[in-house]
């Protein structure tokens, strides 16, 4: 990457709007904007960090449009370098209009990401503060959207900040003591050293402990409705994506194949999926129908069985919840229809630790939506202002840290030479600098920013 030259994209969600940004950052900021911009009034550089109005002029100095350009001179700003953003109308070609002429004068077409990579490598914020940024803009739940908010306020990178300062004053008192043995630098003890370098460990396993919320949050967990027909397994689906996205109906075998939304129960993010009524059927169609709900059951990490709870099981819904007992993922038995009262024998779901009773037709969902959360995050956590690891590449950085940090205690332990134990110890360190960009390889900060939007 460039970091020199200057660059420029749309910001804005192409089409039509009431505006449209386009965003200019690099050493030539100034000498672009002069020559697309005349001011009415107020120079934008002059006057920094203030909308100036003006018109927008194309190479041969006529008149595209009138607008407001703020200037943002370095350090202060988003990238770090002269940043301005031109807002214009926003009309499809209009804006691409306005990009064309700061294009023709001197700046380059952005790429994906590359106005934060460019604040991460000026300093501006860490790889895992950018990563929750990303994390932000394609943020679908309320969940996902506080979890990247605290990210972004640098809650995870403060966590693995500490824990790199912690480690690199405990190897340079090791170091100390290998390289001046003779001298008296109040250094720690061997004992002292293990016990530092065990705190550090377990402050690591903590930390890494949150991916199980973070996961459940931001990456989701697949879900299935399944049960009888008719058990209110589509009312139950509307329910929880907050619209009537599947067909109710009193007959029968109504949901004939699997439909899918992402949606949130809670904090949890569900990648939900609704499935035809389990039962024996000649209709070819219907077959088909469940056949798949069988194996969208076998694939999924949570399993809602969904039961009509006011009556008696038949011989069918006996069946069906002893082959639920057998799947690999987590099941609930959701006893619905509670509004009417219920008959169903509760010995028959003896066998499953997971038992909720719901309306769903009412919409009193809660007491799932509390169970869900209980099986998938940790209660003590506050996603919007706790450390929580929000990625599997930096729940991986901080197992290898862990794993890392277990051998140097380990070599400790077997009276190896401090120095030898200094290597595993190191590899930690650099895992930790995994987690924020310190030490993480180009090819991997390449891809997290490909995934961003060309003006981002």
């Amino acid at each position: 990457m460039k970091v020199y030259d200057t660059i420029a994209a749309i910001s804005t969600p192409r089409g039509k709007g009431g505006i449209a940004v386009i965003r200019i950052s690099g050493e030539e900021c100034v000498a672009i904007l002069k020559r697309v911009f005349v001011p009415c009034g107020k120079d934008p550089v002059e006057y920094a960090r203030r909308a100036c109005f003006g018109h927008i002029v194309g190479p041969d100095g006529d008149v595209i449009d009138e607008g407001l350009v703020t200037y943002f001179a370095t350090p202060h700003s988003f990238t770090g370098e002269n940043v301005a953003e031109i807002s214009c109308h926003g009309g499809v070609l209009l804006t691409e209009t306005v990009l064309g002429a700061v294009l023709a004068a001197g700046a380059r077409p952005a790429t994906a990401g590359e106005f934060t990579a460019r604040a991460m490598l000026n300093g501006k914020m860490g790889l895992a503060s950018a990563e929750a940024l990303g994390a932000l803009l394609e943020a679908g739940t309320k969940g996902q959207m506080l979890l990247a908010r605290g990210g972004m306020e640098g809650k995870l990178a403060d966590a693995t900040s500490a824990l790199y300062e912690r480690l690199t004053a405990i190897l340079s008192d090791i170091y100390a003591k290998v390289d001046f043995p003779d001298e008296d630098l109040n250094s720690m003890s061997e004992q002292e050293l293990r016990a530092a370098l065990l705190e550090v460990r377990e402050r690591t396993a903590a930390l890494a402990a949150t991916w199980h919320t973070g996961r459940a949050v931001s990456d989701g967990v697949r879900t299935v409705i399944c049960g009888p027909v008719n058990a209110g397994k589509s009312t139950l689906y509307n329910a929880i994506v907050g619209r009537d996205a599947a067909i109710v109906t009193d007959i029968a075998g109504t949901t004939r194949d699997i439909i899918s939304e992402t949606a949130a129960l809670g904090q949890v993010t569900l990648h939900l999926s609704d499935t035809a009524g389990l039962r024996d059927t000649e209709d070819a169609v219907e077959k088909i129908g469940v056949a798949r709900a069988d194996a969208a059951i076998d694939e999924a990490e949570l399993v809602l069985l969904v039961l009509d709870g006011s009556k008696a099981p038949d011989g069918g819904t006996r069946a069906l919840i002893e082959r639920l007992k057998r799947v690999q993922g987590t099941v609930v038995a959701v006893l619905n229809k509670e509004d009417r009262g219920g008959d169903f024998p509760s010995e028959v779901l003896a066998d499953f630790a997971h038992v909720v009773k719901i309306s769903a037709k009412t919409g009193d969902i809660s007491p799932l939506s509390s169970l869900v959360e209980r099986l998938y995050t940790d209660e003590t956590l506050d996603i919007r202002n706790d450390a929580v690891v929000a990625n599997a590449r930096q729940f991986a950085a901080l197992v290898r840290a862990a794993e890392a940090l277990d051998a140097a205690i380990a070599a400790l332990d077997a009276g190896i030479p401090l120095d030898a134990s200094c290597v595993e110890a190191e590899l930690a360190l650099s895992a930790f600098g995994e987690v924020d960009g310190r030490a993480v390889g180009e090819d991997i900060v390449a891809n997290i920013f490909s995934r961003f939007c060309v003006g981002k």
